[in-house]
């Protein structure tokens, strides 16, 4: 496949967004912390179990004995309040490529909610599309190909039109799986099966931007 996609059609950008396009490591680690504390667990492992799973499969290896309905509204609490209070940052690179892209043309596709994302997009300056694919968008999240496919469709795209923006495994899968090309950012090794790996998100910017207009990266340096 062409990360190109064929010759004269439009191409689109997905972007994760956390470990992406903002950073929210800190802030993830914190609210599991809090929601840990809550519950009398130790927070390392909490979150060392939260880092590899859903919330659910969390909440059953961590807190088996707890209510999960309980469980996630708590962390839904945490997780908002973050969003009102806690210090965020975006990527070196996130704000000049989102608005050097054309409107309509790409996309945010996240395992998180849209109100917190847009919330963090407010508190970081960085321009909000006019389409997000949220947890609550799709009936399957990352891994399965449904977040990328569902973003595809309603932008009116083909999957092989579409280069997808990752940090994580679970995310790359998931954009492979939707037939997109994948490139992967913010990490100092490849993910397994990317088409193209940045260290940094500002490495990636001139050729996203390329990809997205077909053309050389020298032509949108």
């Amino acid at each position: 496949m062409s990360e190109a996609g064929q010759h004269g059609r439009t191409r689109y950008v997905l972007f994760d967004v956390d470990g992406t396009l903002i950073d929210a490591l800190d802030n993830q680690r914190q609210v599991w912390r809090a929601w840990a504390e809550h519950y009398g667990l130790d927070p390392d492992e909490v979150y060392r179990v939260a880092l590899r799973t859903r919330p659910t499969e969390t909440f059953a290896r961590v807190a088996g004995s707890h209510d999960p309905h309980e469980c996630l509204a708590r962390l839904h609490e945490l997780e908002d309040e973050d969003v009102r209070s806690g210090r965020y940052a975006a990527f070196d690179g996130a704000a000049e490529v989102l608005r050097r892209l054309p409107p309509g043309s790409w996309a945010l596709v996240t395992s998180n909610y849209e109100h917190r994302v847009r919330g963090r997009f407010l508190r970081t300056g960085l321009p909000v599309p006019g389409l997000i694919v949220d947890a609550a968008a799709v009936e399957e999240g990352k891994p399965s190909p449904v977040p990328y496919l569902r973003a595809a469709a309603r932008l009116g795209a083909e999957p092989g039109d579409c280069l997808v923006i990752e940090d994580a495994p679970s995310g790359v899968r998931s954009g492979l799986r939707a037939g997109m090309t994948v490139w992967g950012v913010n990490a100092a090794v490849a993910q397994e099966g990317v088409h193209r790996h940045f260290g940094s998100l500002r490495e990636a910017v001139p050729h996203i931007l390329a990809f997205a207009s077909g053309s050389s990266v020298d032509a949108v340096a």
